[in-house]
């Protein structure tokens, strides 16, 4: 079912119009579109961070679009709600893949949903690349896989970054608050090997059920351990569910959580108070300053495209994204195939965005391994 929560793109964008292309002999002829198949979770426990995920990649493509498109065709940009339901991913991007005008696919979100679509052998059969999917899942990036193609760090570089910091501080008792599922136990298994490399064990994990903010015991577990810091792999609900409890309950820990959440999301569902402090990893730089091409190119496109939209990381990975895969398209060449589109992908290597570079090739689908640190400050803003 599609959807249309997207104001003034509305049903156009999503339908879209085939292009009309000038011929080498100055007759009219019908330029396909280009089809590019995004499920995202527009609903459930993830909507805020998946309506973001679709308007990174929709300013761009809008962009592209109105400068007369790739080789005369434009791109038409498919979004389905799959609710963050890993059943829903899969039978969804099996209707994407039976269309055979759809060229590729961009934006997935969710390690245990992306994480079936290889198990279940859907990506194989398909054949199409999967561009910027939102995690950064380690079962996804090894053993090597030949569709997916990663403008992010994983979540394996993020826990190694946020617990050299930890250590860097000082403090040794590490928690972990984790969602109970693939994206959960990566991160997990991510903080733990960090941990060991520095001889040091992990203080306490505890889990929470996956669709839900159910993370009382979560609670009550890590603060029985006396942990100095915790590492939080959540999303926004739980992640604001638990920092509440927590502070509000009195634990005093250095909070930290991994790059998927939205820290205006964050502060609004757990209070400015509870929030502030709290560090989040992050996978592409600082898109609040315009200082590099990319991002005032991000901040210009989302100005005029989604003028209601605010300026986001989760948008702006999406952005970074959505300019990686149409570079691949005009690489293609004219008429590209799901085959080429692979193809284009894999000789970019060192692809400079405006800032951002990506690295793939034909043995290497891992773009980018760029992690910072950021915290909520005591207005509630963002800072580096």
């Amino acid at each position: 079912m599609m959807k249309n929560t997207f104001g003034h793109w509305g049903r156009q964008t999503v339908a879209g119009l085939a292009a009309l292309a000038l011929s080498a002999a100055g007759g009219l002829v019908l330029a396909a579109d280009l089809v590019i198949g995004q499920v995202a979770p527009l609903s459930g426990v993830l909507a805020s961070t998946g309506h973001q995920m679709v308007v990174g990649g929709k300013i761009y493509f809008e962009h592209i679009n109105a400068q007369g498109g790739i080789h005369g065709a434009k791109i038409r940009h498919e979004v389905v709600d799959d609710g963050y339901k890993v059943a829903e991913t899969v039978r969804l991007t099996r209707e994407m893949l039976a269309k055979p005008e759809v060229v590729a696919l961009f934006g997935f979100a969710g390690t245990a949903n992306v994480t079936q679509l290889l198990t279940d052998g859907v990506l194989d059969v398909g054949g199409a690349a999967l561009v910027a999917p939102y995690t950064g899942g380690e079962s996804l990036r090894n053993p090597f896989n030949p569709w997916i193609f990663h403008v992010r760090a994983g979540y394996a570089d993020e826990a190694e970054h946020m617990v050299q910091q930890v250590t860097t501080l000082g403090m040794s008792r590490i928690a972990v608050m984790y969602q109970d599922d693939g994206f959960g136990k990566a991160g997990l298994l991510g903080v733990e090997n960090a941990l060991t490399k520095r001889n040091l064990k992990l203080a306490v994990a505890a889990g929470y059920e996956r669709n839900t903010d159910k993370v009382e015991e979560a609670v009550k577990k890590i603060k029985a351990s006396d942990a100095q810091a915790i590492i939080m792999i959540s999303v926004n609900k739980s992640t604001a569910a638990f920092v509440k409890l927590y502070r509000e309950s009195g634990g005093g820990a250095q909070l930290y959580n991994i790059s998927v959440v939205d820290p205006a999301e964050l502060v609004k569902l757990a209070g400015l108070k509870n929030a502030h402090g709290l560090g989040i990893s992050q996978v592409v730089p600082y898109p609040f300053m315009p200082n590099t091409p990319v991002v005032r190119e991000y901040q210009a496109l989302l100005k005029k495209y989604a003028p209601k939209e605010l300026v986001n990381y989760t948008s702006f990975e999406e952005f970074v994204g959505a300019k990686v895969l149409v570079e691949a398209l005009r690489r293609a060449g004219p008429n590209p195939t799901r085959a080429k589109v692979v193809k284009a992908l894999e000789g970019m290597t060192s692809y400079d965005t405006g800032g951002v570079v990506v690295n793939f090739s034909p043995s290497n689908r891992i773009g980018s391994r760029y992690v910072e640190v950021t915290v909520i400050g005591s207005t509630g803003k963002l800072l580096k």
